[in-house]
């Protein structure tokens, strides 16, 4: 009887891409894929660290895990595996703990998966636990990834980047990943075109910083040819595909050249999610962000005039240290003037190792939690005047997984998230919709045309 195995991803859409290649070893193993939640031989949990809170959801799985379920082998991955494994190897019931580099070796470290008392081969030994991870400068190498959203065959994660080289105070993502690479454009294209042929009308592009992507082809007598992230887009744009769209990408890299592609194709998504952090200049000086507010404020602006009907999403972080009443204030006044569609609010959450640990005039947790409520609230208000303008519109719409109580979501092209009664044929297929009625939370009522 062949084992099963069980996989969880916490945190970004790399991630996800990066479990479904895990997952994909395993299957080619002859392994069963059980869902999450169900019992399984093996537990793999790809974790995140972006926040403390994210620490701890991963630490609340690993336990439920392994409280209902104390025979499976329990294999933990992912950035927080990268950056504190003696957390996650105290865990009792833990086997397995991989670092970035070696969350794709599996089976080069274990072969039968059992629980034994085992001896660790790298680093450090907890109690059986076996730990495998390289320093963050000897995480050079780039896996190839792609997956589906949600296990559907409608949208496809592609990862074209990896890791980071900047130096934002408050993040441990380039400790988490190490410096930035790039895949091959040869292999973008070509993972592409395997999403395509799988039956994908959508394909968005993901990494650690996406818009950094970079790739050098040495040529004869020492000259080299560099491909960025417009090379890449020219190139997904010859092929046939849907739709297309880059995850997220930093305010400084999202250049007149990509915006002037966007008006050009019908294939790139009139969509952009575009990191923020705060709409005070001080503050995002403080963070080591590399544009100010009048930068960034300029950009969406200029979006807007070039792109019709665009959505765009912000993320932001309340809380940093020195952020005083004043410079919060700006932030909202500075997001509720923009003309942008939602918000990911984030509350500041001290890291270790990084530069903003350390500074002065900590903002209390209250105030904090006090603050991503009042942006989240921003953020709801924004959407439903997005979704407003649209209704009675027509739109068309990718319809992915049938729901609960017979209807269908999907996404219109800026990012509208949609709902219609189920019908044969609707699922995996781009519809024409007449939106009916707007929410700031529930997915916008339609109907088919």
């Amino acid at each position: 009887m062949s084992k099963s195995v069980s996989l969880h991803t916490l945190g970004c859409k790399l991630n996800y891409s990066e479990t479904s290649t895990i997952a994909k070893q395993f299957e080619e193993k002859g392994y069963s894929i059980e869902e999450y939640g169900n019992p399984a031989d093996i537990f793999v949990l790809n974790t995140c660290s972006v926040t403390e809170n994210a620490d701890k959801e991963c630490r609340q799985i690993i336990r439920s895990v392994i409280r209902n379920n104390p025979a499976t082998y329990v294999i933990v991955t992912g950035c927080y595996a990268q950056l504190q494994p003696e957390e996650i190897a105290k865990i009792d019931g833990v086997d397995l703990v991989l670092g970035a580099n070696e969350k794709f070796k599996l089976f080069d470290y274990m072969d039968n998966f059992q629980k034994e008392n085992i001896s660790c081969i790298d680093e450090s030994s907890y109690k059986d636990v076996k730990v495998i991870r390289k320093e963050v400068y000897e995480l050079d190498e780039f896996v190839e990834a792609y997956s589906a959203d949600n296990d559907s065959r409608t949208r496809a994660f592609l990862k074209i980047q990896d890791g980071c080289d900047y130096k934002c105070s408050f993040c441990t993502i380039p400790m988490a990943r190490g410096k930035s690479r790039s895949l091959d454009i040869s292999k973008v294209v070509e993972n592409a075109k395997k999403i395509i042929d799988s039956g994908y009308k959508e394909i968005i592009l993901t990494g650690v910083n996406t818009g950094d992507y970079l790739f050098e082809v040495n040529l004869p007598e020492g000259e080299s040819l560099k491909y960025k992230l417009i090379d890449v887009l020219y190139e997904l744009d010859k092929l046939n595909i849907e739709r297309i769209r880059i995850s997220s990408i930093e305010p400084n890299l999202l250049t007149d050249e990509i915006l002037d592609l966007y008006t050009s194709s019908n294939k790139f998504c009139n969509h952009f999610h575009i990191p923020l952090q705060s709409g005070d200049s001080e503050i995002l000086k403080a963070m080591r962000r590399r544009y100010n507010a009048d930068f960034y404020k300029d950009l969406i602006y200029k979006i807007n005039d070039k792109i019709q009907d665009v959505g765009i999403g912000v993320d932001v972080i309340v809380g940093f240290p020195g952020e005083s009443d004043a410079n919060f204030d700006n932030t909202y006044r500075f997001l509720d003037s923009l003309p942008i569609s939602y918000l990911h609010v984030f509350s500041y959450s001290e890291r270790r190792n990084t530069v903003a640990i350390d500074l002065p005039n900590s903002v209390d947790v209250r105030k904090r939690r006090f603050r991503s409520q009042v942006l989240r609230n921003l953020s709801n208000k924004k959407r439903f005047e997005f979704y407003t303008k649209y209704i009675g519109t027509e739109q068309e719409v990718l319809f992915e997984t049938v729901k609960d109580a017979g209807v269908i979501e999907g996404y219109t092209r800026n990012y509208i998230r949609v709902q219609t009664p189920y019908s044969a044929g609707t699922e995996n297929n781009i519809k024409k919709v007449k939106l009916s009625a707007a929410d700031s939370i529930k997915p916008v009522m339609s109907e088919i045309i």
